[in-house]
């Protein structure tokens, strides 16, 4: 019987994950065909378009390093429910996570739009967009060197630990460990995803990169070590760009 319990739960983590990969792949496809339609750049998009596709880059880029969370919670409920105890199903947790970054990107928008107009008012900015867009990679740099930085990762380095001390029982309470799992990942990863603004926010290369990295700083024994030396290889190439404009690929 205890077998078959094993069996039945190992069973249902691969449904998760197998599903988290089939969604993940399909908003990579989504996003390949929309870059090729785009060239690479956000500029002029709509608010429903921008959004619509932060979603999908979120499903795309962020569903692969979240696996390991999410696969605790269904875990953790799968033998709630073999002890005959209230179950919660993993969409609720999912859902909530996904409303953190999905915000972020309502937020984002009229930044976007706003930095887009005042750039097509002033001749500073535009002759000076690489510069700018150096300093950004260069706060990136710093953020991945930051307490702040370490903390978060920690969060998100340790599913277990994060179950046992963010724990709370019911739809509510999945819900409530969604958004606060989805805040320290956004606390960890949000300058990341700044520096695709400089580098063309459909650049489907950039964004490989980044997910690789979240992947690898959030999962291998040495990400920690490997998010420390991207915060120096992103100071390093930042102020290269600010003194050498040109070695940006794409300009803001």
């Amino acid at each position: 019987m205890a077998d078959l319990s094993t069996r039945m739960l190992q069973r249902e983590r691969y449904l998760i994950l197998g599903l988290l990969l089939v969604l993940s792949g399909l908003a990579w496809a989504f996003l390949i065909w929309q870059s090729r339609m785009m060239s690479g750049q956000a500029m002029g998009m709509g608010a429903a378009l921008f959004i619509a596709i932060w979603v999908v880059m979120m499903v795309a880029m962020m569903f692969p390093t979240a696996a390991p969370m999410i696969l605790m919670f269904t875990k953790i409920y799968a033998g709630k429910r073999q002890q005959s105890q209230a179950f919660v199903p993993t969409w609720v947790f999912v859902s909530a996570y996904l409303l953190v970054w999905s915000l972020c990107g309502i937020l984002a928008y009229p930044l976007v739009v706003g930095l887009e107009k005042l750039a097509a008012q002033s001749m500073w900015l535009m002759e000076n967009g690489a510069r700018i867009a150096g300093v950004i990679l260069l706060a990136a740099g710093l953020y991945q060197l930051s307490p702040l930085k370490n903390i978060c990762l920690s969060k998100c380095r340790t599913p277990l630990q994060f179950i046992l001390s963010s724990w709370h029982d019911g739809y509510g309470g999945a819900f409530r460990m969604g958004l606060e799992h989805g805040a320290f990942c956004l606390g960890c990863c949000w300058l990341l995803f700044v520096i695709l603004f400089p580098l063309g926010i459909m650049n489907i290369a950039v964004m490989a990169l980044v997910t690789a990295l979240i992947f690898a700083e959030k999962a291998l024994p040495i990400g920690r070590q490997i998010s420390k030396l991207t915060g120096v290889g992103l100071i390093v190439y930042g102020v290269l760009v600010m003194f050498l404009p040109a070695t940006l690929p794409v300009g803001m």
